[in-house]
């Protein structure tokens, strides 16, 4: 896992969840490099922020987490 310190200086289309609505309370995710299988992620709430770059299968495993109840 790495990061970048603003995530405005990725090319990348920012998505967040559509229940978030008009909320900024969310995480956003956006494909880095599909032939590498590299997404990042970042705060809504601060677009010039940081970004954690995860590989698709470290991604997988914390939402699969998130889902499961298991980070409280």
């Amino acid at each position: 896992m790495t990061h970048v310190a603003d995530s405005t200086t990725l090319a990348v289309t920012w998505r967040k969840s559509s229940a978030s609505h008009a909320q900024s309370d969310c995480v956003e995710c956006a494909i880095l490099d599909p032939r590498h299988r590299v997404a990042a992620l970042r705060d809504s709430k601060t677009p010039t922020g940081p970004a954690l770059l995860l590989p698709y299968d470290t991604l997988n495993t914390f939402v699969t987490a998130l889902k499961q109840g298991a980070l409280k």
